[in-house]
């Protein structure tokens, strides 16, 4: 199966699948910080908006890379139950983590947009990221968008885990769907961080 060179072939590719149907006011929606670079080829190609949701993963006690749910700044946390179940965790156990990633959300929505209004009721929403692991952040984000009453909803991604497809009801449009998934930086030839330099150049 083939790999992506970087995010914005990843994004052209994307794009392709994504310009071959009608779309109603578009606007695009970048997960930062690596849905960005994605997010931008996406709305170069439709002639879109582009701007940010952003959501913070919520890390498991000890082991704050292994996501057991997510937040966005104004919304309410994101779990994954089976995940939850499994680590012998409760939300009330995570609170203060949930506090700390929600602030920090927030940080980051006033960094990136500044003072930028963003309406997102009645008009067709693209939501991106660079990948779909377990697919938590994404699905904070995706709540948090349905909370502002879009006309319809997509969530788009270069390269998914075929596990996680299934537990969405969003429209999923994903160029890659390998049979053993491993991590989203196994499909890039180049997988730098983004910085948040580069995302709000891109936001410029």
């Amino acid at each position: 199966m083939k790999r992506f060179a970087n995010r914005q072939e990843a994004g052209r590719a994307l794009a392709a699948r994504l310009a071959e149907r009608p779309w109603h006011d578009p606007l695009v929606l970048g997960l930062p910080r690596g849905g960005v670079p994605v997010a931008k080829e996406i709305a170069r190609e439709l002639n879109a908006e582009l701007d940010v949701v952003v959501a913070r993963k919520i890390g498991a006690p000890g082991h704050p890379e292994y996501g057991v749910g997510a937040v966005t700044a104004d919304g309410e946390p994101i779990y994954d139950r089976r995940v939850l179940k499994a680590l012998n965790l409760t939300e009330e156990q995570l609170g203060r983590t949930c506090d700390e990633e929600r602030a920090e959300a927030a940080r980051r929505t006033t960094l990136y947009r500044k003072d930028r209004p963003l309406t997102v009721k009645d008009r067709d929403v693209i939501l991106v990221d660079d990948g779909l692991a377990t697919g938590v952040t994404a699905r904070a984000a995706l709540h948090w968008v349905h909370k502002h009453e879009p006309r319809s909803v997509t969530l788009a991604v270069p390269v998914a885990a075929r596990d996680s497809l299934s537990t969405f009801t969003t429209p999923i449009v994903a160029i890659l769907v390998p049979r053993h998934f491993g991590a989203v930086s196994r499909w890039y030839d180049r997988f730098d961080q983004t910085t948040d330099a580069e995302v709000l150049r891109a936001l410029s």
